[in-house]
């Protein structure tokens, strides 16, 4: 039997006692359920019924109200009921039982709004952006999902694919036509139509950068050497002495690891142990989970005593991740707070006793990203999302390659066809059953 059969009900509040806790049903029986539960003979649609809840020997086990939305002005598209009882988790409980015996069965994660997406009341996109409000936890990120929820990413995404399918269209009756006289793909509308939805694209991925560091956070990695000063670092940053600091060289043995936010933008801070050769086999740990984080990092910031002048440690760290060098110790030779840009990294002049020059720091760390605490436009966005962008910027590039370079037709439809295909997939247009489990999966409850 299709899931969309049966009625499914759950506790849509969170465990714990609070002065309300709501059950939500969905399905065919739902309406039918809550007549039985309220004795009520009618539910008006939308209409908050206050109404005594029966158990099945006609004791009143609750009294609250009664809300019902038919199908298919609902959240799933299905006849949803909501019982707002009291909240204590034993009343709840009660409830809900009575429910299930009454015909429902215990929702799955996510299960609500599975069905509002299966019903189409909402793409993926949105779909997954309800989870991401719920766990949003700056003021920038939860209006970033709420961007989402009303679909401004699916928005752009679709538009990116109406004007591929338009495309595809043109270039598959080229292809269709290739031994008349008229050159459909040489007049240079194709590869401008391209070029086009190449840099439109691109513009999306860095939106959807900051989108996903607005969910998921930047890692930030301190690196150096030892006493360079990266928990001093680590312990401005955060605002409290979150490390132990002493003038021996190598007292950070392990990964300690800070969460705060940055005008908005969540960051990781992650201290890790100083980087030298050891023969302590503690030491030796420390320094090989270091490398560990480094290699994860979305952006690492190397710690340097300033009265040093050896950079051979960025040298060992990889090529893709941005490196900011920080100078620690200004004080000790007379220098200013400053900011300089190099090939490949950004050098800044600083100093944490005192502590002077901070705040070019977290700009630069913003702006190694691209991040933007005034943006409006900006949406929450996944490392799925991301993925799917760039598979379909590639696409796009090799597109217009194959125009260009081997003018092979056939090519050129088959990688639009590919790019298309791989930007469906976060709307959910074009997506695998494993796919859709996995999503939904990591949904509360209840929602």
């Amino acid at each position: 039997m299709p899931v969309k059969n049966y009625t499914i009900a759950a506790i849509a509040t969170p465990k714990g006692k609070g002065g309300v806790g709501i059950i939500r049903l969905s399905g065919a029986l739902a309406i039918s359920i809550a007549k039985q539960i309220t004795h009520l003979t009618t539910l008006k649609p939308r209409y908050a019924h206050f109404t005594a809840f029966y158990e099945a020997d006609e004791n009143i086990l609750d009294s609250g109200l009664c809300l019902c939305f038919p199908a298919p002005h609902s959240y799933t598209g299905e006849d949803v009921v909501e019982l707002h009882g009291h909240g204590g988790t034993v009343v709840l409980d009660m409830l809900l039982r009575l429910s299930l015996n009454l015909g429902a069965r215990l929702a799955n994660a996510g299960e609500f709004t599975e069905r509002a997406f299966l019903n189409n009341k909402l793409d993926l996109a949105q779909a997954e952006a309800v989870a991401d409000l719920i766990d949003s936890s700056t003021e920038q990120s939860v209006r970033s999902a709420q961007n989402s929820l009303r679909g401004v990413f699916s928005e752009q995404i679709n538009d990116l694919v109406t004007e591929l399918t338009e495309l595809r269209i043109y270039v598959e009756a080229a292809i269709d036509f290739i031994d008349e006289e008229i050159d459909f793909l040489g007049d240079g509308v194709v590869a401008n139509k391209i070029t086009n939805l190449q840099i439109r694209l691109q513009k999306l991925q860095q939106t959807a950068q900051q989108g996903r560091l607005l969910r998921e956070g930047m890692s930030v990695v301190l690196a150096g050497k030892p006493n360079a000063g990266k928990s001093s670092l680590l312990n401005a940053l955060a605002g409290h002495e979150a490390a132990i600091v002493t003038a021996i060289a190598g007292t950070t043995r392990d990964v300690l690891k800070e969460h705060i936010q940055l005008d908005g933008m969540p960051l990781h801070i992650i201290d890790t142990a100083g980087l030298r050769a050891s023969e302590n086999l503690i030491e030796q740990e420390g320094i090989r989970r270091a490398q560990a984080e480094i290699a994860q990092a979305d952006c690492i910031v190397l710690v340097v005593d300033i009265r040093e002048v050896e950079l051979e440690l960025k040298q060992q760290f990889p090529e893709k991740i941005p490196v900011i060098v920080v100078y620690n110790k200004i004080d000790l030779v007379q220098r200013q707070p400053e900011v300089v840009f190099n090939s490949g990294f950004t050098e800044i002049y600083l100093s944490l006793k005192p502590e002077q020059g901070l705040d070019l720091l977290r700009h630069q760390l913003q702006q190694h990203v691209g991040y933007n605490s005034d943006a409006d436009s900006v949406f929450i966005a996944r490392r799925r999302h991301i993925e799917a962008l760039n598979v379909a910027n590639t696409a796009i590039t090799q597109a217009l390659m194959q125009l260009q370079t081997n003018y092979a037709s056939e090519l050129v439809a088959e990688e639009l066809r590919s790019a298309q295909n791989s930007l469906a997939t976060i709307t959910g247009k074009f997506s695998a059953d494993d796919l859709l489990g996995k999503i939904f999966a990591s949904f509360c409850i209840g929602k």
